[in-house]
């Protein structure tokens, strides 16, 4: 058996710079990411293994892989963000 996975990240809806040091960045909801999750499996017909919440920091930031990063950084007192998003674990044929 060997194992494959696939994620869904709400994605950025709306971006806009606000006042001088502000940003104002929209996400669809997770129930979306779930909605694409149940659409996928629908037309796929995968067998699913696992389906998980995965919460990382920082995966929109300019250096960062997203999902797929395995070094995400986040320290001290500087400013983070924590997305959520849906990992499904499938087996490949």
């Amino acid at each position: 058996m060997k194992l494959a996975y696939r994620d869904f990240v709400p994605k950025r809806v709306a971006h806009s710079t606000g006042w001088f040091w502000s940003k104002d960045v929209f996400y669809e909801s997770l129930d979306e990411a779930l909605e694409a999750v149940n659409r996928w499996t629908a037309e796929s017909h995968v067998r699913i293994i696992n389906v998980e919440t995965v919460v990382l920091p920082n995966i929109w930031e300019e250096y960062e892989e997203g999902t797929t990063d395995a070094a995400l950084r986040t320290s001290g007192e500087t400013t983070s963000y924590w997305h959520q998003f849906v990992r499904v674990w499938y087996e490949v044929p």
